[in-house]
């Protein structure tokens, strides 16, 4: 039995998808095919239900699971010790961060870390808050910078910052003029919303639930600048963070008729080693530069 069938399985069993698994892994469908077929025949028994549409694992096959993904992650985070010893001369760091967050707040973030620890690699991934989450605790990411849930209990958080939501409006809206919106304002206006897997989406939505409102949204986009643009074209009004219009003449941005507040923090699995490239890292992001 090799490492590498058991990290193929695991993959496999991930994403219910051979050809998928093959792409995340960067190897050929034939190879992840092969090491599956050893694999079950060294252990004497099936690991997946080939019988559906979609790979499911047999009963035989999730208890496997279960068990090799201590042994992966065990053998991960030995790997990571060892190469403690380097004395932060190399190391990696995966980070997701939403794109409203990516163009606004991150620049600042790794070109002072960078300055610090010029030997570390940062990898950039951008995600939408919930799927970042998601990868955390699927040790697919080591932080996300996002906004803080209400309650995540298998994640550590470090705040960074307090924000609030503001709605941005063009400059000609019949809006432009409010010291404050209201939810009649807002159920008479057309929205330009986040897509799904924006956790501020989320925020929202449960504001407009609780102001009783459905107002018409005409476009969704996970693209900022695509959003900012469509606002100060008067096509819709928008909802995004305070900082992310403050600079645009062409964009007014007035807070609910009750405020609302986020905090947008350092987000890692709890329970998983801390590699010396990850705090400092985290000691960076406790006093930025």
């Amino acid at each position: 039995m090799e490492l590498r069938q058991l990290e193929y399985f695991q993959m496999a069993s991930r994403l219910k998808n051979i050809t998928r698994a093959a792409q995340r892994l960067r190897v050929s469908q034939p190879n992840i095919t092969v090491a599956i077929k050893k694999l079950e025949s060294e252990l004497g028994v099936q690991l997946f239900d080939r019988s559906q549409k979609q790979l499911t694992l047999t009963p035989e096959g999730r208890v496997f699971l279960r068990r090799i993904e201590i042994a992966l992650r065990n053998i991960e985070d030995a790997i990571l010790e060892v190469n403690d010893y380097k004395q932060l001369q190399k190391g990696t760091i995966k980070i997701g961060i939403p794109p409203m967050m990516g163009a606004y707040l991150f620049p600042k973030v790794f070109s002072g870390f960078r300055h610090i620890h010029p030997h570390l690699d940062v990898l950039l991934y951008e995600e939408g808050s919930l799927s970042i989450r998601e990868k955390l605790e699927s040790d697919e990411l080591d932080f996300g910078i996002i906004i803080v849930p209400e309650s995540t209990p298998n994640l550590n958080f470090l705040k960074m910052s307090r924000n609030q939501l503001m709605v941005c409006v063009s400059e000609k809206s019949p809006l432009a003029g409010k010291s404050n919106v209201t939810a009649k304002d807002i159920a008479n206006s057309d929205l330009i919303m986040m897509k799904e897997g924006a956790y501020l989406r989320e925020v929202v939505q449960n504001k407009l639930s609780a102001m009783k409102v459905s107002p018409r949204t005409v476009l969704e986009s996970s693209q900022i600048v695509t959003i900012k643009g469509l606002v100060e074209h008067g096509v819709g009004i928008a909802f995004l963070l305070d900082f992310i219009c403050k600079d645009s003449s062409d964009i007014r941005t007035i807070p609910f008729c009750e405020p609302i507040f986020v905090d947008i923090g350092l987000a890692w699995k709890k329970e998983r080693y801390v590699s010396k490239a990850a705090q400092a890292f985290i000691d960076f992001c406790k006093n930025p530069l």
